[in-house]
């Protein structure tokens, strides 16, 4: 936990680093005086579909854990484990995230290996349905198109592997004769059998599809965000919106770094500016504000569940 902890206090601090840079940039007094004039009655839709990206992509991880056999988790339970986990998304990956199975191992005494994977096919489906939506919304913007295919080709790659069920037992196979290998095959196994069940193409398509909504309604809540700072409603602007949002969130990432902190700001605030021809202080007032209805509000909730519940999670040593 301590390790977490001090994982969790530098993103902070880069994310510290990351609004002063963009004050800067931008100057400080010019978007002071733009979030003065924000429409701020949408702040409660914009939060609102936050909070409905957090329900879908809930449903999809509820769905997945009683896909391997977790069944005696009630979702009371697993949404305090879900959100809580969001304390941790400003660790480098978001791997601090893994802290729910921990939590799970508490509370339903499962195998982290057996739920591991469930972190890894969600964190992937989200990153599908994301290059789905950038490229379906990007479809004239060519010049993004190598780094969205580059990244949906590994994704998908990544599925086809563990579906070549005969390739995967011959390496489970061959690892059991390797010393240090064999002394863990058994989690293992468990570890490729749960992997297995949640790509299925079954499985696949309901949490791509669950992660394609709810990634698609932070794209609106950004293109609310653009309107409530002044800027015209029009179908191409929701497009680009949602676009410029999933690209961003895509590389942010794919960066590794803590939250994806300064790749997603910089993603969202340069491509205002380059496709949007917006005005450099009013992309990086609208990066923030998106910032904080999405990335922040989930840091804000998942902290709150960790206070309020830690020895509910932690056990009562906690």
């Amino acid at each position: 936990m301590k390790g977490l902890q001090g994982k969790l206090i530098f993103g902070f601090i880069l994310a510290f680093a990351v609004f002063i840079g963009l004050g800067i940039y931008a100057d400080f007094r010019v978007m002071l005086r733009l979030l003065q004039g924000f429409r701020w009655m949408l702040l409660p839709v914009i939060l609102s579909l936050t909070i409905f990206n957090y329900a879908l992509r809930f449903s999809k991880w509820h769905y997945y854990l009683r896909q391997i056999g977790v069944k005696n988790l009630s979702w009371w339970a697993d949404l305090r484990v879900y959100v809580g986990g969001f304390a941790f998304s400003l660790t480098p990956g978001k791997v601090g995230e893994l802290v729910r199975l921990s939590w799970l191992k508490n509370l339903a005494d499962v195998h982290p290996a057996k739920t591991a994977p469930v972190a890894v096919a969600e964190r992937l489906t989200d990153g599908m349905a994301m290059v789905l939506i950038a490229l379906l919304s990007g479809f004239i913007y060519p010049q993004y198109w190598p780094v969205l295919l580059s990244i949906g080709v590994i994704l998908l790659g990544a599925v086809i592997v563990i579906q070549f069920r005969s390739l995967a037992l011959w390496m489970l196979n061959l690892g059991e004769k390797i010393l240090l290998v064999s002394k863990i095959i058994h989690h293992l196994h468990t570890l490729y059998e749960s992997a297995y069940e949640l790509l299925g193409w079954r499985n696949l398509l309901v949490a791509v599809g669950l992660g394609t909504t709810a990634w698609l309604s932070q794209g609106v809540a950004f293109y609310l965000v653009l309107l409530g700072l002044g800027v015209s409603p029009s179908p191409d602007m929701l497009i680009l919106a949602i676009f410029i949002l999933a690209f961003s969130t895509v590389a942010g990432g794919a960066s590794g770094v803590p939250g994806g902190l300064g790749v997603t700001e910089g993603g969202l605030t340069g491509m205002l500016i380059l496709l949007a021809a917006l005005p450099a202080d009013l992309a990086a007032t609208a990066t923030l504000l998106i910032r904080f209805c999405t990335m922040w509000l989930g840091v804000t909730l998942g902290l709150a569940v960790v206070l309020v519940w830690r020895k509910f999670l932690f056990g009562e040593q906690a």
